[in-house]
């Protein structure tokens, strides 16, 4: 049995540790903003085409490779920031409650068909205006995907984006600073039905599912909007009937850190899936805000999280596992901090293990 651990450290610095990431401190006065949402919920999951999906009676797999699990044609780059694909919106829903730290939004674009993706990859999005500080165009925004390559209509012309809107509060100014808000991030979360959108990509092979073996475990750790592509590596495993979620006799264990329940996203699709498939899911969550508290009696963050199962992780890595981390440069000193002091437990030299890795092709980072 050949195992993958996934690690996803993407986007929520509240829910990884007890700072933020460099990418999001600001003089002091400005913070994170708790502003009344801007796009309106009936409730905490997407609903319609992007709420929870089953296998339905026919056989979905008119994207798929030949065999599926053939990876070698993969494309990247297929649209480019001098010529992008112009997408629309096709819907703009938020999914998280009142209580969240900040706002996120499930947002689906059609493509036309006409940039195809993987589970894993990520689309580029040009956001619209000049950049003040280069007096150029914005450049490209990268985003995980958070739909299969069928999208969550299966029509295999969409992809879905999990975005969270940064904004900023100025304490002087009792107000968001519109100086400092994310321009992409605002511009996807503002958009409205049938606005079109410069998309560029697909990019990235660091972040693919492995599906050659059927009975690989994989175990997903994210925070925040790093959810994403896990969100559709389950969704095809259980949400689709592809030749891989037939063929799947493995585990997918998701473990996910937010600040709180109102943070969680797509909780009630894994839910549904979990419920389906209780020999082959599993999941754990971190809620740094609520509790319960880590072994040390401190905050429970992602890693202390990871750390309460450290033997399997490790057991699993000893199995050929892959270990990817995706996200925020800021985000990597705590896992990395938690996998050394593991190894010094069992006396093994983490340097020397980590290097192991990497020759073995086992160890792969994308961050930013």
């Amino acid at each position: 049995m050949r195992t993958c651990v996934l690690l996803g450290l993407l986007a929520s610095a509240s829910a990884f540790t007890g700072l933020a990431p460099m990418g999001l401190r600001r003089a002091t006065g400005v913070k994170l903003s708790m502003a009344t949402p801007t796009v309106p919920f009936d409730g905490l999951s997407p609903t319609g085409a992007s709420g929870p999906t089953l296998p339905g009676a026919a056989d979905l797999d008119f994207l798929e490779a030949k065999p599926y699990w053939d990876q070698t044609g993969v494309t990247v780059n297929v649209a480019k920031a001098k010529d992008p694909l112009i997408g629309k919106i096709v819907s703009v829903q938020r999914m998280v409650g009142p209580n969240a730290p900040g706002e996120t939004c499930n947002i689906v674009i059609d493509h036309a068909g006409k940039l195809p993706y993987w589970e894993g990859q990520s689309y580029g999005v040009l956001p619209p205006g000049i950049d003040p500080k280069k007096n150029k165009p914005y450049g490209v925004r990268l985003y995980s995907i958070a739909s299969t390559r069928y999208g969550d209509d299966k029509t295999g012309k969409t992809t879905t984006l999990c975005v969270r809107r940064a904004t900023y509060w100025d304490a002087d100014m009792k107000a968001d600073d519109p100086a400092k808000k994310g321009v992409c991030s605002n511009y996807l979360c503002d958009a409205k039905p049938g606005d079109e959108v410069k998309v560029v990509g697909p990019s990235g092979k660091v972040m693919l599912m492995p599906e050659d073996s059927a009975t690989n475990t994989y175990i997903m750790v994210a925070t925040g909007t790093g959810i994403a592509p896990y969100r559709s590596f389950l969704r095809r495993l259980f949400g689709e009937a592809t030749p891989a979620s037939k063929n799947f006799k493995g585990l997918a264990w998701l473990f996910l850190g937010v600040a709180n329940k109102d943070a969680l996203l797509y909780d009630e699709e894994f839910q549904v899936y979990l419920r389906q498939n209780p020999d082959k899911m599993r999941m754990d969550y971190a809620l740094s805000r609520e509790g319960p508290l880590n072994k040390k009696g401190g905050k429970m963050y992602i890693q202390d999280k990871v750390e309460e199962y450290s033997d399997e992780v490790f057991d699993a890595l000893d199995k050929g596992a892959h270990i990817y981390f995706c996200g925020l440069k800021g985000m990597m000193p705590g896992i990395q901090d938690m996998l050394k002091s593991v190894c010094e437990a069992k006396k093994i030299d983490f340097a020397e293990y980590l290097e192991g890795l990497k020759k073995k092709g086992q160890w792969h980072v994308e961050v930013y």
